[in-house]
């Protein structure tokens, strides 16, 4: 880019900024001079390095590929004659940019290094009144940053307190020349509008489907059946959507539901409608179907994470299915949510709105209790009609059972299993190895919570001892339980081990399979097995588990995150709602202390009224997503600087900070860890509904103007709005 020492940085609506070399100050003068004069302009044609500047609108606005907060703006550059036609707003350019900044005029050498941008658009003149650099290239013609997908992209940097380039690198695939030189064809007629079908189950389901098809746009909340109708409904919806003449996009947690939807959809109205955006499809595959959806030969879209940038033509119809599930929160930065950003869409667009899963979260209710969505249920007989029946096995029974003492498996989970075994395949259930334990009332299991800020309450080390907070970090020195006024605590239990060998001795004439990290199975046969799953990666059985144990559900229901309960109930009802009906004999087993909430919603199989009770809850305690949090984390004195540097809301609450703990070296990074071997800390800034934008907007201020200063470690500092596991 190559911006001399006297540049300075003028802004438009905060989005633009001079600051970049080439444009002809005298030249600009004569012509400012004629206007003035009512005459014609008496100069020579404008030249960069001897070359002529196109002739309309000359100077380009590039969004440059750096993902950092204090370059979050625009950048102006001089546009050669000879790439006057294909440097159109969209296309992907190259330009020259970072130190150097020589005058061109003087023949010296151009500094700064080549760096891929978007050129956003094409103006007459540039507000930085110094020289302009050229653009080095138009990379490709194709125009792949439209203002619909530009806008999306810089509200969802909004909302996150990040940078558009870093959104971006979400939102637009890498190209692949032969696919982009590869010819589109026609969209497809329409299909016709479906018959709601299975739809029919739920109260206002065939009327949702009408409205799709007539071009409106209901919002919904939907609390699918168990069962795998759930895809064919989806498709049903999309269809719908078609009929209307829009388009529609659905995003899952998957591939493996994502491709149960795609077969839904191919079944229902053929190949040609839609296109499948998954990371496992390749470079040249997603991006050619990326390129369908863009240029309008496709109207639908089903994908996994990034296809909730797609940029649908007319867009109908937004889907997220299983919005709980971890996967939807992107990994990088400024990791944004699926949901949040299709809410967004919906909102901006103005189309339907469909969230859609088995359970139901906490942001789900919230959506429903506030009016912006609503509930799409089946009453209660349709639910025991199609849901298994769910037995409990608690502590009581565990400390009196001689056979879960000697093989892990309590009695009643084993003659779930025999019986089950006559008549089919049976899941099992087992949490991942590696919870950690957080603390309860050894007496009614309630959670400890801090009494200052309500977050988790842990022990200082290993040995116990003083009791602290995982959140602001105050200790605790005389803690009692606000539900039933105990004084004892206990760890809750961690996951189960070598799960798979004693069923296998359990019953040693039938075959054992197992789905989890190192081999997930997408479906298994009807016949007779024990099929031993980590949360989520279970298997569909053919015509449905004869039954399901879920063991060590303290391992779920222990684990120090706000969503524990949550997360535990939808891990659990996802794995049920894959075994028969209780009419033809589906039982489900869970291993939980029967008393608890969770434990009774799965038991009840009433996932939307452990939401609504979670979300009066945390509206209590202050907690999300009834406010709004950002995690600050980064080594003690990037915290505080940016803590001392942001212009925090006045309504602002400040926990913290904690120390993080600290990545062994070898062993695999989650997001937000610290980098192996480094000393992080963690604070939480909390603010009540209405000062979410102004919280993001003070963070995302305070770290650009620290990156901005330079100096060392000025990259240790990591910002995240609403974090999914705050503890």
């Amino acid at each position: 880019m190559g911006f001399g020492k006297n540049a300075s940085v003028s802004s438009d609506n905060g989005q633009r900024s001079g600051g970049a070399q080439g444009a002809v100050p005298e030249q600009l003068a004569l012509i400012r001079e004629a206007v003035r004069k009512n005459k014609a302009p008496k100069a020579k044609p404008r030249t960069w390095r001897g070359a002529a500047l196109a002739k309309e609108l000359p100077v380009a606005r590039v969004l440059v590929d750096k993902g950092v907060l204090h370059l979050d703006r625009y950048f102006d550059y001089a546009v050669p004659e000879e790439l006057d036609a294909a440097a159109q707003p969209g296309v992907r350019v190259r330009v020259r940019f970072g130190a150097g900044g020589r005058n061109v005029r003087e023949g010296r050498r151009e500094g700064g290094s080549l760096i891929d941008g978007f050129l956003v658009e094409r103006v007459a003149e540039s507000d930085y009144a110094g020289p302009l650099a050229a653009l080095a290239q138009v990379v490709s013609p194709e125009p792949v940053l439209g203002p619909e997908l530009l806008g999306l992209a810089r509200a969802v940097a909004d909302r996150y307190a990040g940078s558009l380039a870093d959104v971006l690198q979400l939102a637009v695939p890498p190209r692949h020349g032969r696919a982009e030189a590869r010819k589109t064809g026609d969209p497809p007629p329409p299909p016709e509008a479906p018959d709601p079908g299975s739809w029919r189950r739920y109260g206002r389901g065939a009327d949702f489907l009408s409205a799709l098809a007539s071009g409106g746009a209901p919002r919904a909340v939907w609390t699918a059946l168990p069962g795998p109708q759930w895809a064919e409904e989806i498709a049903r919806a999309v269809q719908a959507t078609l009929a209307s003449g829009r388009g529609a996009l659905v995003v899952l947690p998957a591939g493996r539901p994502v491709a149960r939807v795609d077969s839904a959809l191919r079944e229902l109205f053929g190949d040609g409608q839609h296109a499948v955006l998954t990371a496992d499809a390749g470079p040249e595959r997603r991006y050619r179907e990326w390129l369908a959806v863009r240029r309008g030969a496709v109207r639908a879209v089903v994908g996994t994470r990034a296809a909730m940038f797609a940029p649908v033509r007319d867009l109908g119809l937004v889907v997220v299915w299983d919005d709980g599930d971890a996967s939807h929160s992107d990994d990088r930065a400024p990791f944004p949510h699926v949901r949040e950003v299709l809410e967004l869409r919906s909102t901006r667009d103005k189309c339907a709105f469909l969230l859609g899963s088995w359970s139901c979260t906490v942001e789900a209710a919230q959506l429903v209790e506030s009016g912006w969505a609503a509930p799409l249920v089946a009453d209660r007989e349709q639910v025991r009609a199609t849901a298994p029946l769910v037995r409990t096995v608690g502590d009581a029974e565990l400390a009196r059972d001689e056979a879960a003492r000697a093989a892990r498996l309590p009695s009643l989970a084993w003659q779930v299993a025999r019986e089950g075994l006559r008549h089919g395949p049976v899941l099992v259930q087992v949490p991942r190895r590696g919870y950690v334990p957080r603390l309860a009332c050894a007496r009614c299991r309630e959670p400890a919570r801090c009494r200052w800020c309500a977050g988790p309450l842990q022990a200082r080390d290993a040995g116990g001892g003083a009791l602290c907070c995982g959140w602001c970090g105050r200790e605790e020195g005389a803690w009692h339980c606000p539900e039933c006024g105990g004084f004892r605590l206990r760890a809750q239990v961690v996951g189960a081990r070598r799960t798979a060998e004693e069923l296998g001795r359990a019953f040693p004439a039938v075959p054992v399979r197992t789905s989890g990290r190192e081999q997930v199975l997408d479906t298994v046969s009807g016949a007779p097995a024990l099929v031993v799953s980590t949360p989520g990666a279970e298997p569909v059985a053919e015509g449905g588990y004869a039954a399901a144990l879920l063991l060590d559900g303290w391992a779920m229901l222990g684990r120090p995150d706000l969503r524990a309960g949550e997360d535990a109930l939808r891990r659990w009802i996802g794995a049920a709602a894959l075994v028969r009906d209780q009419g033809a004999g589906g039982t489900v087993v869970v291993v939980a202390e029967p008393t608890l909430r969770p434990v009774q919603a799965l038991v009840r199989w009433d996932p939307v009224g452990h939401a609504v009770r979670e979300l009066a809850e945390r509206a209590e305690l202050g907690f999300p997503p009834v406010s709004r949090m950002a995690a600050v984390s980064g080594t003690a004195e990037a915290v505080a600087e940016v803590l001392a540097d942001a212009e925090l809301p006045r309504d602002a609450e400040v926990l913290g900070p904690v120390p993080l703990p600290v990545t062994d070296a070898g062993r695999p990074r989650t997001v937000g860890a610290p980098p192996p071997g480094e000393r992080w800390e963690r604070a939480l800034v909390r603010v009540p509904p209405g000062s979410g934008a102004a919280l993001a907007a003070a963070l995302k201020s305070a770290v650009a103007a620290r990156m901005a200063r330079g100096g060392s470690g000025v990259e240790a500092v990591r910002v995240r709005i609403d974090p999914p596991d705050i503890g």
